[in-house]
């Protein structure tokens, strides 16, 4: 059935599939930094601090105890930051995104005499496929700025900047190793994959309303008129000559 073939594009293009990959790669997310902080009188040092955070990246809450290099003192820093809206907003939109299609899909195969009824549900179609194209579109662009400020936020490099002990030249700081951040970068990936994939459903979606059968429809009707306009001109002048 062209019909099936053409308008089915929740199923014919995987936008609930990959709206899976795109809330699981982030939504999912934790990762984990390593300092090391060297003091002169080696018995303060700690050469393996972990700091870990997770999803939705509210590393202003994250906290974590370095030694002060003065005696067995110790301060308690927190990282910098909150990205959570960025990331749960991209979150939000892959969630109702993947619902939407499978609501789609279901509704399309079971309830395909309603769907077409008065022409509502392809119109309603039409307008939540642009949506989502559109909100896909800024989600993707909003998470991968947040993404690209939590890699800043969660650099070890930074990181021991932060901490007291490092400002003092006989102390040494280092870096262990940092996030790992394939993840994430997948995440933004899939984030622009389901732009590209509900913008190209548009002209799918926007076949099933009918309007481009109606626009082809009109089309030789305005042509025959101005064909007979023409007509009409050419005699008039005919018979003044």
């Amino acid at each position: 059935d062209e019909r099936l073939t053409c308008k089915d594009s929740h199923l014919a293009t995987p936008t609930g599939l990959f709206a899976i990959f795109a809330f699981a790669t982030c939504g999912g997310y934790s990762g984990q930094l390593r300092v090391s902080v060297d003091c002169i009188n080696k018995s303060d040092s700690n050469l393996s601090i972990g700091i870990n955070f997770a999803y939705p990246f509210r590393l202003n809450r994250v906290e974590f105890d370095v030694p002060m290099c003065e005696g067995r003192r110790q301060e308690r820093l927190y990282l910098i930051g909150d990205f959570s809206s960025s990331a749960e907003f991209f979150v939000t939109i892959a969630v109702f995104s993947f619902l939407y299609s499978l609501l789609a899909t279901v509704v399309y195969i079971f309830f395909q005499n309603k769907y077409r009824e008065n022409n509502r549900g392809p119109l309603i179609d039409f307008i939540v496929t642009v949506v989502f194209s559109f909100m896909w579109l800024v989600s993707s662009s909003a998470w991968a700025k947040g993404l690209s400020d939590v890699k800043a936020a969660t650099d070890p490099d930074e990181v021991v900047l932060l901490m007291s002990a490092c400002k003092v030249q006989t102390n040494k700081c280092s870096s262990v190793y940092g996030p790992r951040w394939s993840g994430l970068n997948t995440s933004v990936v899939f984030g622009y994959l389901n732009f590209v994939l509900w913008a190209g459903n548009i002209w799918f979606v926007f076949k099933e309303t009918g309007c481009n059968q109606q626009v082809i429809h009109m089309t030789p009707v305005h042509q025959l008129m101005s064909y007979e306009t023409k007509s009409c001109v050419f005699v008039i002048n005919k018979s003044i000559f």
